[in-house]
């Protein structure tokens, strides 16, 4: 199943895919002008790779989440799939991201961090199978 992860967040969206069921691999951050544009953005990487369900990163760690929910579940139902949605506990993983990218990205804003931490969402999700 090809499966692809996404961290939104209210500057960027980390986008990682996982087309065999094994090799996870980021992609280049959306970069959000608006919701709008954002999940338009999204849906047409989604269907370039043919991606056959989508894993969203939630944060459910109790500190401001319910509000960031909030906001992350609008902007999934923006993208108006047809394809499965599920949702994946976040939380840390833009921390463990910027743990891993230690020294090899030096622009914060270029969107690689998000990505990678969407890499870690898409990878806590294939465990929990």
């Amino acid at each position: 199943m090809k499966l692809a992860s996404i961290d939104v967040g209210l500057k960027r969206i980390g986008v990682a895919i996982c087309l065999d069921g094994k090799n996870i691999f980021p992609q280049d951050a959306i970069i959000r002008r608006n919701r709008e544009q954002a999940a338009h953005d999204v849906r047409g990487a989604l269907k370039e790779w043919e991606i056959e369900k989508l894993v969203v990163g939630l944060p459910l760690d109790g500190t401001s989440s319910a509000e960031m929910q909030r906001r992350i579940e609008h902007f999934v139902s923006l993208l108006q799939l047809d394809i499965p949605v599920v949702y994946q506990d976040e939380q840390n993983s833009s921390q463990e991201a910027k743990e891993r990218s230690v020294g090899i990205f030096k622009d914060k804003r270029d969107g690689k961090i998000d990505s990678i931490a969407a890499s870690i969402i898409l990878e806590r999700y294939l465990k929990r199978l």
